[in-house]
């Protein structure tokens, strides 16, 4: 049997290991998006990685351009790919995207420290995170125990940046 190429070998560990994650999502065979933090952390950020043809011996293209990411100012976009890729330098020739991803995780406070934050938001946070609360706990339960049914459908009512289209929400006012 014939070994797969390199990219189709990450390719297969990256949907074994983010199999169920909600923050993943592969957008295309060479093109992926991560959230890393919560969907209502006011410093959550996505970052896009996608793989040239000469990957993993040239770097993979990071972006930050997601409409997720409009919050958040150009400076801080711009050093969190400033860090990014010396992090890339340093694997440049290996399978890097499930690192890049993970070292996002692992300095999310430190990327986003200079992000300014909306107070009641962050005060809220803070509640919610401080106390537990019984609402918010049941919540989570729910969005972890979706079948692969729903996931799909719920994959399929979003578009490829994981944003619900225009008008997802809009009430019919004829009917």
């Amino acid at each position: 049997t014939r070994a797969l190429p390199w990219p189709q070998m990450e390719l297969e560990a990256l949907r074994s290991i983010y199999e169920g994650d909600l923050c993943f999502r592969e957008l295309s065979p060479v093109s992926f998006q991560y959230r890393i933090g919560e969907s209502g952390d006011p410093k959550a950020f996505l970052i896009e990685v996608s793989w040239p043809e000469t990957y993993p011996q040239t770097a993979p293209v990071i972006s930050m351009d997601a409409f997720f990411n409009n919050t958040i100012s150009s400076a801080i976009k711009q050093s969190i790919l400033d860090k990014l890729m010396v992090e890339v330098e340093a694997n440049l020739g290996t399978a890097m995207t499930y690192t890049l991803f993970e070292y996002a995780k692992d300095n999310k406070e430190v990327f986003m420290e200079n992000q300014p934050v909306n107070t009641v938001t962050s005060m809220s946070n803070s509640i919610a995170i401080g106390t537990p609360d019984v609402p918010a706990s049941k919540k989570k339960e729910k969005k972890e125990q979706l079948s692969k049914t729903q996931k799909r459908k719920l994959a399929d009512k979003t578009d490829n940046k994981g944003e619900l289209p225009r008008g997802w929400n809009w009430v019919d006012v004829i009917k």
